[in-house]
């Protein structure tokens, strides 16, 4: 696992509001609903994000990382992936995520990420963890109407085969004490990338661990931030028309 029902998404550099929140329920293509929870901004920025967490789905610090992201001026969703197999219920420290990821697939979470892409307004871009991480890697990589994907620590196992042809751009956060992923498979990945055209761009936070992502690691606030400040300019680079 990832994040802890205890830990907290750190703060953007942006002194705004969100408008509102709560948990919604959505339907994908296939009609599968899902729980998700959605934050409207104050201020919008005109740049939409859809949240895929890590491997127990949608548990408080995702839906916290969604007013966080509502803050710093983006329409946000963070989506649960396994409506299918455990229903609408609650993610907390009692819910066995592990029978249920072992039925997900990534069709799956491609049709429930297109369900809250196509509840959202303007550019949309992916941002994940761990599991989700690669799963954004991947949504952006085959396209899917995204703006780009960003990623944090993302656990490359779970990636396969990727499309021959040029996808959204890739944003990669990782850290350098992370043993999730080797240096060989993300250079590998990337490789793959080149070879499809998609454009990308890494960042290694050096000596810092899987989920460095995290209010209460205070040794890893700098990171932190500048990890913020790189989605920022990531997804304001990448709203433009080309």
């Amino acid at each position: 696992m990832c994040h802890s029902t205890d830990s907290r998404p750190p703060a953007p550099p942006i002194e705004g509001e969100a408008a509102s929140h709560g948990q919604i329920e959505l339907t994908a293509a296939d009609g599968n609903r899902l729980l998700a929870y959605q934050a409207e901004p104050a201020s919008p920025n005109g740049r939409s994000v859809v949240i895929l967490p890590d491997v127990r789905g949608l548990h408080p610090f995702y839906r916290d990382l969604a007013v966080r992201f509502a803050e710093a001026g983006f329409r946000a969703i963070a989506i649960d992936y396994f409506g299918r197999t455990a229903g609408l219920g609650d993610r907390g420290d009692s819910f066995d995520y592990g029978k249920h990821l072992s039925r997900l697939t990534n069709d799956q979470v491609r049709v429930d990420a297109l369900a809250a892409t196509r509840a959202l307004t303007g550019p949309v871009f992916t941002v994940g963890f761990c599991f989700g991480g690669a799963q954004s890697w991947r949504q952006a990589a085959e396209g899917n109407g995204l703006a780009g994907g960003i990623g944090f620590y993302g656990a490359l196992r779970f990636l396969k085969d990727l499309p021959d042809r040029p996808g959204a751009p890739v944003l990669m956060l990782l850290g350098g004490a992370d043993t999730v992923s080797t240096p060989e498979e993300f250079d590998a990945f990337t490789s793959r990338l080149d070879r499809a055209g998609t454009e990308h761009e890494t960042h290694v936070y050096e000596g810092a661990p899987h989920s460095f992502f995290d209010r209460s690691a205070s040794q890893w606030a700098q990171a932190c931030q500048d990890a913020w400040r790189r989605i920022l300019s990531f997804t304001e680079r990448h709203s433009q028309p080309r």
